[in-house]
């Protein structure tokens, strides 16, 4: 694919997007962490700077023919080399703008949320690291640059993870978060390796291009194409590697808020994105990637049924939605994916935000205590909850309905119809477990029994009411583009068009049941959850809840951390490690242990045999003497 070099402006636009957050982070970490107001503004300052550097990028180049490509050599090795630089197109100027604007909304959010605290400016300096990862994440022209920003991002989260290190709860979700995560990277390292080993490259859009079928077999291509998916599992939290991203909910919410929409679990859907025409060569991995998704968003989905800690719902429903957008994407239909993601970012930034406010408030993550305390009194974050969860669960006129029709638009599409069937039973769950969520804050009725062995008291440690007004502003501007930012679809679709050659799906024309079909499913999961949450004489438990098998299968996330332990317990610790341990005590202990015994014997019998030469000189010595004295004396004259 040709590429056009950036002139004057575009140059000193991408320039201080890109570096302002790194230096604001050594700034702070050097110079100002002893002054957190200080610090904050100069994190905001930068992030804001990014912010509407990304927007005038967006502007100006709205309507590019050709994608803006700035690289200059960094690594070589004979015909190979591999550039560093930026690259400007419809997919990265699209990502730039949600990653600086939904950060900058986080950070002015967490000026009231993090007020007082004593790791204030770390926490900022942290923020800034992170938001620079994920910026230069988006732009890299190259698979290579991509992955050293990947692994930035993980770091950066593990870092806001286990922000609150005191707390071992909180170090332990960082160390499971940095771990998991990595088992995907291993993946997509070699996958990346794989596809530079036959295609000399490591360009994205010359990986995406019509030449790579010719110099990759579709093996090659299914096998590399499933290895780089692996790190889209590992970071998008996807089957197998979900469990981690409930647990990191220990952090402090703003982080949850930024993690989950635009930053770390939605760069591997970016990913897939960036590379869809790499992907669409291997209709195998296209179906396995479907099968992943669906897999997620359903299992998702009934966890998030039974949960009781308010941000660990909103976190299950992360790993749904992912699983949306990767199927709307495995799908074939790139514009909604990608349109879901956008939607994605802005209500599900809103709902861990309004979630952070209610935490501040009561201190406590258990929805029935919040809903007991008088959590609908908040009335602003509880409205702008309510519009947030109505766009989660696709209802019109808000943003999710526009982006979730899509992608079922796209699943209808497809010759298996198990997948549709699949997409509207997620739909209808979705709407359920999300509105469940709101009916017991909004009705918590009388005499309610809050189990504190059940409930998930994480609390963030910031209780009060101090910092209000920090907190309410990002809540209507996320509110207010969640209204209308289903509205823009026709503008998205053609500025994405421009770049990929992708336009919306038409199926909902062709199927024109499935959009009713899916509004009635998602209100009646409304309606359910209101029969067994909402209404005055409500028993407030759910129908899965009723079933205690399942309820214990979907509280103990299908079991899947407790395989993972007897995995380690019985495989990686008591085989892999016992064996290596007893190769290390019997082979290589022993081994050492004899040559070094065997030199200390060495060095013992040669010096004793260089101790008795010595004497056995002397004696000759003095034989030999006294022999010449005996002949000088009493020999012949």
């Amino acid at each position: 694919m040709q590429t056009q070099l950036p002139d004057i402006l575009t140059l000193w636009l991408v320039l201080p997007a890109t570096w302002l957050p790194l230096a604001a982070f050594g700034l702070i970490l050097v110079l100002f962490r002893d002054r957190p107001a200080l610090s904050a503004s100069v994190s905001i300052g930068a992030m804001s700077i990014s912010f509407f550097s990304a927007m005038a990028l967006l502007v100006i180049h709205w309507q590019m023919e050709m994608p803006i490509q700035f690289a200059f050599r960094w690594l070589s090795s004979g015909d190979m080399t591999i550039p560093v630089g930026f690259l400007l197109d419809p997919t990265s100027l699209l990502m730039m703008g949600i990653v600086t604007g939904i950060a900058l909304l986080v950070q002015i959010y967490s000026i009231g949320y993090m007020a007082g605290d004593p790791g204030f400016a770390r926490y900022y300096a942290l923020m800034s690291l992170f938001a620079w990862a994920m910026i230069n994440l988006s732009l890299s022209p190259n698979l290579l640059q991509l992955y050293i920003f990947w692994e930035l991002v993980g770091v950066s989260s593990y870092l806001l993870i286990g922000f609150w290190y005191e707390k071992f709860s909180a170090s332990e979700a960082g160390k499971k978060a940095f771990v998991m995560t990595r088992v995907g990277d291993v993946a997509f390292f070699l996958g990346l390796l794989l596809a530079l080993i036959h295609t000399g490259t490591l360009d994205i859009l010359t990986l995406c291009g019509p030449d790579t079928a010719e110099k990759m077999t579709p093996h090659l291509i299914t096998l590399s194409a499933l290895l780089i998916f692996g790190g889209i599992v590992g970071k998008s939290a996807q089957f197998p590697l979900l469990t981690w991203l409930p647990d990191a909910m220990e952090g402090p919410t703003p982080v949850s808020a930024l993690l989950h929409s635009a930053t770390m679990v939605a760069a591997g859907v970016f990913l897939f994105a960036r590379l869809f025409p790499f992907f669409s060569l291997s209709p195998s991995a296209m179906t396995l990637f479907l099968a992943i998704g669906t897999i997620s968003m359903l299992m998702a989905s009934t966890m998030a049924m039974v949960a009781r800690d308010i941000k660990q719902v909103w976190a299950f429903s992360t790993i749904s939605q992912l699983g949306f957008m990767i199927m709307g994407l495995a799908a074939g239909s790139y514009f909604a994916g990608v349109f879901h993601l956008t939607t994605h970012a802005g209500f599900k930034a809103l709902l861990f935000l309004c979630a952070g406010v209610f935490i501040h408030t009561f201190g406590s993550n258990d929805m029935y205590e919040i809903g007991r305390m008088g959590g609908r009194r908040l009335k602003m974050p509880m409205t702008c909850m309510v519009i947030a969860a109505a766009a989660l669960s696709g209802l019109p006129p808000l943003s999710g309905f526009f982006s979730k029709e899509l992608i079922l638009g796209a699943l209808a599409e497809l010759p298996n119809p198990l997948w549709l069937w699949a997409g509207l039973i997620g739909a209808f769950l979705t709407a359920y477990y999300t509105f469940r969520l709101i009916f017991i804050v909004l009705f918590p009725g009388t005499g309610v029994k809050v189990d504190p062995d059940a409930a998930s008291h994480v609390h963030d440690g910031h209780h009060g009411h101090s910092g209000y007004g920090a907190m309410a502003f990002p809540l209507m501007v996320l509110a207010l583009l969640t209204l209308l930012l289903g509205f823009g679809q026709g503008l998205l679709a053609q500025f994405l068009g421009e770049g990929v050659h992708a336009v919306p799906d038409p199926a909902m024309a062709a199927h024109p049941w499935l959009l009713f079909t899916a509004v009635g499913l998602g209100v009646g999961g409304v309606l359910l959850a209101w029969f067994e949450f909402g209404r005055p004489r409500a028993a407030r438990v759910g129908f899965v809840e009723r079933y205690v098998f399942l309820k214990a299968l979907f509280e103990n996330r299908w079991y899947l951390d407790r395989l993972y332990r007897w995995i380690l317990d019985n495989i990686v610790y008591g085989g892999f490690s016992r064996l290596c341990a007893r190769g290390d005590r019997d082979l290589i202990d022993r081994a050492i242990d004899g040559l070094g015994g065997g030199a200390v014997g060495a060095g013992g019998l040669l010096s004793r045999m260089h101790t008795s030469m010595i004497q056995y000189r002397l004696m000759v010595m003095f034989v030999v003497m006294a022999l010449l004295a005996l002949y000088f004396f009493f020999g012949e004259p």
